[in-house]
């Protein structure tokens, strides 16, 4: 799921955003409140009128980044903090974060939880779960729009899995049209992340669709997938194309570098995007950057979240023939250069 975290995904259009295959945007509950403000989207006919997006739309809850401010009040009532555009004192509940994403009008929306910093300790990490199920439940009975907006429970507990455990089951037993694993994007590492992932995500209900939130890099999606995980959203392929550093199937390519000032080849000669398919060179691309022109972001983002598109769809396809193991070696096998060592 592509990220717009202002109600735009980053130097693409919409349409361009729909051609990559995607059927999902993000749209950020806690910057939008900000600015322009949840009245006046909805004032204007919700978010998918705002954004031109008529497929469908999650909105977070702003939990994530009201955590990641510097300086913030936590207490079990809600969030106190500065808005970052005019200063004035901002507190974000349960009850205004589901108001918020009820006016906005997104598809799917989000429970307002803690998010657990990592490295934490225990005793942290379980006062987060502690107070996420208790606004889950405020979360629950602030939803106005049920027959209209899917509601997901986020499952915290950091690395700790009776802590999982225990956030998972609280949240099942509400019988949530959706589930989300949070805390996994915040530095703890690949590794970790699987090993979390691992046990979290069979403590979810196999009929409904499990979100890992903030994920991630290629091989942190073939990982989560094996693990049983169906929706990921992350900035990584378009904020990595607006700084030349670009996906293909043989790895990651950073087309400031000057070997590919005269690299005639497409970013990724496999790929059907419009920068691929539409005949944009290498060498080109390379040109973009270093005179600062806007197009080069444009290109480097729509070539990127197509591949992330193609990958998630090309690991669909081998889940339902039965041989998603195989297939995920092999692209990893390409991908980390694996495969030419061995040839």
């Amino acid at each position: 799921m592509p990220v717009g975290t202002h109600g735009a995904v980053k130097a693409m259009t919409p349409e361009q955003v729909a051609r990559t295959g995607a059927e999902v945007v993000l749209a950020n509950t806690y910057h939008l409140m900000l600015r322009p403000g949840e009245a006046l989207v909805a004032k204007l006919g919700g978010l998918h009128r705002f954004m031109r997006w008529e497929r469908t739309i999650l909105t977070d809850s702003g939990g994530f980044q009201v955590f990641s401010l510097p300086k913030k009040e936590i207490g079990d009532h809600g969030v106190r903090f500065k808005n970052e555009v005019d200063g004035s004192a901002v507190e974000l509940t349960p009850e205004r974060s589901i108001e918020i994403q009820n006016a906005l009008g997104a598809d799917i929306i989000m429970m307002f939880d803690e998010c657990t910093p990592y490295p934490a300790e225990e005793a942290l990490a379980e006062s987060g779960v502690r107070r996420t199920l208790a606004w889950a439940e405020r979360c629950l009975r602030a939803h106005a729009r049920p027959s209209e907006q899917a509601l997901f429970g986020i499952v915290q507990g950091s690395v700790y899995a009776g802590l999982r455990e225990r956030c998972a089951a609280a949240l099942v037993a509400m019988g949530l049209p959706g589930y989300a694993i949070g805390g996994v994007s915040v530095g703890e590492g690949h590794e970790l992340l699987c090993r979390v992932t691992a046990h979290a995500a069979p403590l979810l209900p196999e009929d409904k669709p499990r979100y890992l939130m903030g994920v991630g890099l290629p091989e942190d999606l073939l990982a989560a997938i094996a693990c049983g995980m169906d929706m990921f959203d992350c900035v990584i392929p378009t904020r990595y194309a607006r700084s030349a550093s670009v996906f293909t199937t043989r790895g990651r390519l950073r087309l400031t570098h000057r070997r590919y000032r005269r690299d005639a080849y497409p970013i990724d000669a496999s790929c059907d995007c419009m920068a691929c398919a539409g005949g944009f060179s290498r060498a080109y691309l390379h040109h973009l950057f270093a005179a600062n022109e806007v197009l080069s972001a444009i290109l480097c983002s729509v070539h990127n979240v197509r591949f992330y598109e193609k990958l998630v769809g090309d690991a669909r396809s081998a889940i339902v023939q039965g041989g998603y193991e195989k297939w995920r070696r092999g692209f990893l096998a390409a991908y980390t250069g694996e495969e030419q060592r061995e040839q």
